[in-house]
Formats: structure tokens, sequence, C-alpha cells
């Protein structure tokens, strides 16, 4: 398969081939990998079905690296190549679960891909189920086992899913390609060269710590400068807001009944199967976007029209200090004839670039661990001070967003609205006199 990431994916299983052309892997090329990221950078357009194959192109090559340069000769904690078709199904896989605008539509509708990644696995209803028992009967629940952290080898689930895995990898090359930037680059074949299998999991020889720094660097970058942007964020808030509405809508019996989604009542109801989960991508979700931008509800309509024709909020940053502010904001918003419950929301985005193992924590992490030459370890952040500088900060802000209008249109709002912000943040006036 001709790839601009990875040149050539190949394929060298049939199984791999039949899982592909299953009808719950083909869904995948209709859900966008970046949901609403489209709306700042036009070419991110790709699928969760280019990231899949990425994915297990990647591992491919571990398996591979790993087969030729540390193959196991017994209990020596190396690669026994048996592992090789659990890590590359689960690879291709890990992914299958996700739904329409992915963590929007889990946030209103409470679903998980996750969970369904492994019931779609599982479930005798599945063609992907299919393919997979024809390895072995219990073939479907080893690979969900790797995607869920279960599986007994720690080699190959921390080839899916650590700090360093074939997932971000894949990830972090292929949405700064498409997204048009250079932030996510990194030197994944040296990488790839300097990763070793060990007794408890995959390390990577000391004299790779640079290659993986930059790989940590570029991450972070990702995330502050693509994924947390702010239009692409307040795109995010108007589909949340539109999906809230129609269920709101749904609940009173307010959808006529010539425009009710039919595809979204088990969701609306709270009451779905994994049939009505995989109707569903982001052209269901958009059509029925596009019918209500004629919808007699005025919040709908303005919903719909607003995330159809990239019409995002306006956004400024608060911290603590001014964030009881915030009512006396949506209080002139609603006095401007905005309803504050649709048109005004809080979001934060944080991310840990990195994270290390401290004794007592409830949600543990897999290190980085770099290997020295006499077969010794160290945690990557021990050795780069550049790594060390972030460890264990959560980094990113918090954004209250509001319509445009505000700032343009009646000037008696405009200027009580004004008072609250200075350059992009969230002010106190009294302070400022």
């Amino acid at each position: 398969m001709r790839d601009p990431i990875h040149s050539y994916i190949y394929i060298q299983s049939p199984v791999i081939l039949d899982l592909i052309n299953t009808k719950e892997f083909q869904r995948l090329r209709r859900i966008r990998q970046l949901g609403t990221a489209n709306s700042t950078f036009h070419g991110a357009e790709h699928s969760r079905f280019t990231h899949s194959v990425g994915v297990y192109e990647i591992t491919r090559q571990i398996c591979d690296t790993f087969q030729r340069n540390y193959p196991s000769k017994g209990n020596d904690g190396l690669w026994d190549n048996r592992e090789r078709l659990v890590a590359l199904c689960a690879g291709l896989l890990h992914d299958i679960g996700h739904g329409p605008y992915s963590h929007t539509f889990e946030h209103i509708f409470g679903t998980n891909h996750e969970e369904l990644t492994a019931a779609i696995l599982t479930s005798p209803e599945t063609e992907v189920n299919q393919v997979l028992r024809k390895v072995s009967p219990d073939f479907p629940q080893q690979v969900a086992s790797v995607i869920q952290k279960t599986y007994p080898n720690q080699q190959v689930v921390q080839m899916i899913s650590s700090q360093i895995d074939a997932d971000r990898m894949d990830y972090l090359l292929r949405d700064s390609y498409y997204t048009g930037t250079n932030y996510g680059t990194f030197d994944l074949q040296r990488i790839l060269r300097m990763m070793r299998p060990y007794q408890d999991g995959i390390t990577f020889h000391i004299s790779a710590m640079h290659a993986v720094e930059d790989y940590i660097i570029s991450r972070f970058q990702m995330y502050q400068q693509v994924y947390f942007h702010p239009v692409s964020r307040s795109m995010e808030v108007i589909l949340n807001h539109l999906l809230l509405r129609a269920k709101w809508l749904f609940k009173h019996r307010q959808f006529k009944a010539n425009n009710t989604p039919n595809l979204l009542l088990p969701f609306f109801e709270n009451n779905f199967s994994l049939k009505d989960y995989l109707k569903l991508d982001d052209g269901v979700l958009n059509t029925y976007f596009i019918d209500w931008c004629d919808n007699q509800d005025k919040i709908l309509c303005d919903l719909a029209q607003r995330f159809l024709n990239r019409k995002p909020f306006k956004s400024i940053k608060f911290e603590k200090a001014t964030q009881q502010l915030i009512p006396q904001l949506q209080l002139l918003v609603a006095q401007a004839g905005f309803d504050p419950q649709y048109y005004t929301a809080t979001n934060n985005c944080y991310d840990l670039p990195y994270d290390i193992y401290e004794p007592g924590k409830n949600h543990q992490v897999t290190q980085i661990k770099l290997m020295r030459d006499d077969g010794s370890f160290i945690e990557l952040s021990a050795v780069s001070k550049l790594v060390k500088a972030i460890t264990g900060r959560f980094l990113g802000d918090e954004r209250f967003f509001f319509p445009k209008q505000m700032l343009k249109t009646n000037p008696l709002f405009c200027r009580k609205f004004q008072k609250y912000l200075k350059n992009d943040w969230l002010i106190d006036p009294a302070s400022q006199v």
C-alpha cells in the first residue's frame, strides 16, 4: 500500500489483508483522524484508516528488527516471533472502536472507544471477529487484551501502548504531514534501530537518547501548537453544544417525525447496540447537521450552521484568579440575546509530555528506559536535562468561549465585554484601575 509517511506499507499476512477488507475496518475511512482540526489546518483530512495501517507498518518494522537482531533462544527475555501476529493485529485494530468525531461523541453519549474496540474484536457478529477466529478460537480475546494492556507479554503491549509506541509515532508523523507543520517530525528509523526487547518490555540503547529526546519534544510541540489550537477547540465546543441541543430536543419531544435523526435515537435513549454504533461515521452526523440547518429550533439551526460553515466562537485564556469573572461574562452574553448554556463554555486542554514512575501513585506509566553497554538501565529524564525540564508537568491552558458577535454588534455590550479582555487573557477590570 502506497503511503506518504512510510512510502510503502507491506501486507505480509493473509490475516492482515482480510482484516483490512472487513466492513468494520473500512468504516474507519469515513472517520477523520483529527476530528475538527481540519477547520484550522485545511490539509487535516486524513482518516483513522490511514493512521491504523500506519501503526500496523511501524509494528511490523519493530517485529522484523526484533526477530533479526534479538531472537529468543529460550527463557532469555528476548523476542519470541510467535508473538508477531497478535502484535500486528493489535497495531492494526487498536482504533477500530472510534466513533464519529471521536472524543466529542464519547463525551455526549457516554461511549468508550476502547471498550467498543474490544467488543468489535470479540463479538461473533463482526467480520473482524470471524477473521480473527480463523487463527484460533481465543485469538480475538488475545488481541483485545493487548489493547486493554492485560496481555501477559509486555513487549507486545508496549509496542502498541506506552510513552513511545507505534501508535504515537505514527500519529505524530502523520498529523504533522497532513497539517502542514514540522513540529511532529523526529528520526523514526533511528528510534526503531535502537529499540530492543528485554524481560519486562521494550528499552532503547543509550546512544538513541537524543533521538528519543527529540521525539518527546516533538510530541510536546504538536500538542501545544496543533492538538490544542483554540480554533479547533472552539469547533469542538460548537459540535458538543449542537449534539447536546439535539439530545435535549429529543428528550422534550420537539423533533418532528420527518426530521428525526433515526440513527442517533439509540444514543439519545442510551440504549444502543454494537450494530447501531457501527452505522455511524462523520458523514452520517454531517448529513443530520445539514438537515438541522433548516430546523425550526433557532439554537439547533444556528449551531448547525456555525459548525458546517466554520463560524467558530472567540476564546480567551483565564486562570484561577480570574475564573470568578466568567459568570459576569455569561450574563452579558445572555443580555445580548444568546443562551449561555449553548453559546458559552469553559474548556481546558493539558498534556503531560512525559511522566515517570512514582511510588504510591494510582495510575503508573511505562517510563522510557535506556540500556547502557553493560546491560544496566537508566530512566530517560535522569540523563536528559531537556526531558527533565518537562517531566511530570501538565502544560496547556484554560479558555472561555463566547460568540464573536459580542465584540462586533451592540456597542453597549461591546464596551462592557471588552473591559474583561486584554491580549487574549481574561482580566479583572477592577485591578486595572
